[in-house]
C-alpha cells in the first residue's frame, strides 16, 4: 500500500486523512537544488532518524536510529556526498539535523535522488515535524508530530510515498 500526498497538501494513507505541509514552490517534476519545490514521484521511505532527548522510543517496521549532535545532511551538489548523512563538522554546505526547534525531531529520508544522487537534482528530501501554522518547507513534506507518529506506526519498508504534481 502507498501514501498518497495530493498537491493541496492532503497525505492519505490506510484510508485517513492528513494535513500535510509541502514546499514553498508546490510539488514539481523538475525538482532542483534549492528551488523550493517537493519532488513528485513515487519514493521509499529509507529509514526513520528521531532526537531520543526529545521523545520515547517509535514503534515502525523502518530501520530506526536517533539523531545525535554531530549529524548533518550535505547539500552541496560539488560534493562526493550529496544528499547523504554527514558526521559535523563538515566542510562542504550542509544542514544539521539536531535543531533547536522541534522540526527535525522525527526526519524519514525519502528515496528522492538517492540510488545514485545526481548533483543539482534535489537533497535532503524529508518527511518531518510541522510547524505549527504547516508553514511551506524548503521541499519536504511536513505533518504535525502525532499525525507522523501514527503514520510510522504502520509503515514497511516496501511502503512507498507517491507525491501527485
Amino acid at each position: 500500500m502507498d501514501i498518497d500526498v495530493t498537491p493541496d497538501g492532503i497525505l492519505v494513507w490506510d484510508n485517513e486523512e492528513y494535513r500535510c505541509a509541502l514546499g514553498k514552490n508546490g510539488v514539481r517534476e523538475d525538482k532542483q537544488e534549492g528551488n523550493g519545490a517537493t519532488p513528485a514521484g513515487r519514493f521509499l521511505l529509507r529509514e526513520v532518524l528521531y532526537r531520543a532527548d526529545r521523545l520515547s522510543a517509535l514503534e515502525t517496521a523502518l530501520p530506526i536510529s536517533t539523531i545525535q549532535p554531530h549529524d548533518g545532511w550535505c547539500d552541496d551538489p560539488n560534493d562526493p556526498n550529496y544528499n547523504k548523512k554527514v558526521v559535523l563538522p563538515y566542510p562542504a554546505s550542509h544542514e544539521s539535523l539536531w535543531r533547536t526547534d522541534n522540526l527535525y525531531d522525527i526526519v524519514v529520508p525519502i528515496g528522492y535522488n538517492d540510488a545514485p544522487a545526481v548533483p543539482g537534482k534535489g537533497s535532503a528530501i524529508f518527511i518531518h515535524v510541522a510547524r505549527a501554522d504547516y508553514a511551506p518547507t524548503a521541499g519536504c513534506i511536513a505533518l504535525v508530530l502525532p499525525d507522523l507518529i501514527e503514520i510510522l506506526r504502520n509503515v514497511s519498508p516496501s511502503t512507498h510515498i507517491c507525491i501527485h504534481a
